[in-house]
């Protein structure tokens, strides 16, 4: 999983020309430690469709400030450089999957 910040969201993120998960992240949150296992499956079973990235919170307020974070962790969907789908804290891999609308690889 890569990580973007600030100075290159718009270009990793918003010009994408496909699906962007955004995971905003800290290094102090313990659910996002959870959470990242997840993701790194998520990033690799379905790398031919999607990107999956992450942004820590506290070194890029722009990008918390302009799609209004307010926990951690966040995860938010972006297609066509749009949130489409926005989710909030650890979850399970099948439900993650079935609130992105994902089917099996």
């Amino acid at each position: 999983m890569r990580t973007v910040t600030d100075a290159d969201f718009a270009t990793e993120v918003l010009s994408a020309d496909r699906p962007v998960l955004v995971e905003f992240t800290a290094k102090w949150c313990g659910p996002c430690r959870q959470l990242a296992p997840v993701l790194d499956q998520v990033a690799e079973e379905y790398a031919d469709r999607l990107d999956v990235v992450a942004l820590d919170v506290d070194a890029n307020p722009e990008a918390v400030s302009r799609y209004a974070v307010l926990s951690t962790p966040t995860l938010l969907l972006f297609e066509g450089g749009e949130p489409v789908r926005s989710l909030t804290g650890a979850l399970p891999k099948r439900r993650l999957l079935q609130a992105l609308a994902l089917t099996a690889p």
